[in-house]
């Protein structure tokens, strides 16, 4: 059956459907010997010939759904150009390759999940989507009702008004707060520069939730596959 060559970069886990688009549109992609910059092109799994920097790519297989406690000091990529870990060296184990959706930063830990299926992480991944992402974040000094409302319209940053948030304190620690953080959108370092326009940067961020998926005790570094019911309940959004 014939799809569009961007799905069948998506689906054979290569990069997210938008990220297949720029590959495809860079001139990345070759089909039977020819290289190929039409985001129109269809292929035949089973007759067609697909390569991606000189290796063939195989069509989907088994997808597979995982979810990882990032710790900080790991990059959100499948390789660094400055040799940094990323987050695909915790993951060593899984046979399959699949790549994160979405991303956290750096210095950010947390809830990140990582597929080989390429519709889903478009999915989760599109802004029209608002998938609401739930961080854990320990900020210097203590928000106001002022600062509440703020999120709760929408926080100007250096990109735009973001969306809508939430900005919930759970404890009062001085010099500190803890609060819970609930935004819909995945745009770069989004939680630290909304923090940092109210004047309460933040001292650490840990993501703990994707939608009604919890990170719950899963150890920092460590990974685990979705259930059945997580992954329905994802491809349900």
């Amino acid at each position: 059956m014939e799809v569009r060559l961007q799905k069948f970069l998506a689906d054979a886990g290569v990069a997210s459907r938008r990220k297949a688009e720029e590959l495809i549109l860079a001139g990345k992609i070759q089909v039977n010997g020819v290289t190929v910059t039409e985001l129109g092109t269809k292929v035949d799994n089973e007759t067609d010939e697909v390569y991606y920097n000189g290796k063939r790519v195989k069509g989907a297989g088994k997808h597979v759904y995982i979810m990882l406690n990032k710790p900080e000091g790991f990059v959100t990529t499948v390789k660094d150009q400055f040799d940094r870990p990323t987050v695909m060296d915790l993951i060593k184990g899984v046979k399959e390759r699949v790549v994160p959706v979405g991303r956290l930063d750096y210095d950010t830990s947390g809830l990140l999940l990582l597929t080989n299926d390429g519709e889903l992480t478009y999915k989760l991944t599109h802004p029209s989507k608002q998938v609401e992402k739930t961080y854990i974040a320990k900020l210097f000094g203590r928000p106001d009702e002022n600062n509440i409302r703020e999120f709760s319209y929408g926080v100007k940053i250096d990109t735009g008004l973001t969306q809508p948030a939430k900005l919930e304190i759970l404890e009062d620690l001085g010099k500190y707060c803890v609060c819970k953080i609930t935004i819909t959108e995945g745009k770069n370092r989004q939680v630290r520069k909304m923090c940092d326009a109210i004047k309460h940067p933040v001292a650490t961020l840990k993501r703990v939730g994707t939608g009604n998926i919890e990170l719950g005790d899963l150890k920092k570094g460590a990974y685990r596959y979705l259930t059945d019911r997580e992954v329905a309940y994802l491809k349900s959004l």
